[in-house]
C-alpha cells in the first residue's frame, strides 16, 4: 500500500547558517522555481547543499517570492529547478519504496534546528502537541519557544509543523492558513487508513 512518510528516514538537514548570522550569505546561489501539487502550487528553492524552502502560494507569487527573498538576505537568486527540488516535490506523492532521500539546507538557530529535527519523528498520519514537542527536548517549559521555532519553519510538508496541535487538541494556527493544515492532516489520515 503506498504511504509517503516525510520523515527523519527521508529528510536530513544539514545547517546552513544560525539564524541571526545573515552575513555568512552574500556569494551565495539560490535557485527556485514553482510548481503545482495536488496541494496547491508551491514555491520551491534550493542552495548546491539542498532545499532551503518551500512554502505554499497563498497571497501570489510576488508576495511568495519576496517572503524567500527576505529570509536569505544578500544571496543571488535565480530561477531554475536541481535534482534537490525535484526530489522534493516527488516526496509529496512518492510511496515509501520509492521515496529518495531529500537533503535540506537551512538557515536557523541551533534551537530552531532542534525543534524541526524533532518535528521529523512526528508518524505520519499522527500529531504532537507544542509541550510534548518541548518534553522531546528535555525542556518542558520552552513550549512557547517550539512555537516560535515551529512557526518559523521554511520548509512546508516535508518539515511537518502541520502535525503540531495546541495542548487542548485544537488546530492552533499554521504559517500558510489553516485550510491547508485540514488539508495536509486530512490527507495524512486517508493514506493511513488505507494501509
Amino acid at each position: 500500500m503506498e504511504r509517503n512518510l516525510l520523515n527523519e528516514r527521508f529528510i536530513t538537514i544539514e545547517k546552513l547558517a544560525d539564524g541571526e548570522l545573515s552575513h555568512k550569505l552574500p556569494g551565495l546561489t539560490v535557485k527556485f522555481s514553482f510548481a503545482e501539487t495536488f496541494l496547491g502550487e508551491v514555491l520551491v528553492a534550493s542552495t548546491p547543499q539542498g532545499v532551503c524552502y518551500m512554502a505554499f502560494v497563498v497571497r501570489g507569487r510576488d508576495m511568495a517570492e519576496s517572503e524567500m527573498m527576505n529570509r536569505f538576505p544578500g544571496v543571488f537568486f535565480e530561477i531554475g529547478t536541481d535534482e534537490h527540488q525535484r526530489r522534493a516535490l516527488a516526496a509529496l506523492s512518492a510511496d515509501e519504496e520509492n521515496m529518495e532521500t531529500v537533503p535540506l539546507h537551512l538557515k536557523g538557530t541551533d534551537f530552531q534546528l532542534r525543534v524541526w529535527n524533532e518535528l521529523l519523528k512526528i508518524p505520519f498520519g499522527e500529531t504532537a502537541t507544542y509541550g510534548e514537542i518541548a518534553a522531546a527536548l528535555q525542556n518542558p517549559k520552552a513550549y512557547r519557544a517550539v512555537g516560535t521555532a515551529i512557526g518559523d519553519n521554511p520548509v512546508a510538508v516535508l518539515i511537518p509543523c502541520h502535525r503540531v496541535l495546541r495542548t487542548d487538541g485544537t488546530l492552533g494556527g499554521y504559517h500558510w492558513g489553516l485550510e491547508h493544515k485540514v488539508q495536509l492532516l486530512e490527507w495524512e489520515k486517508r493514506h493511513k487508513k488505507a494501509e
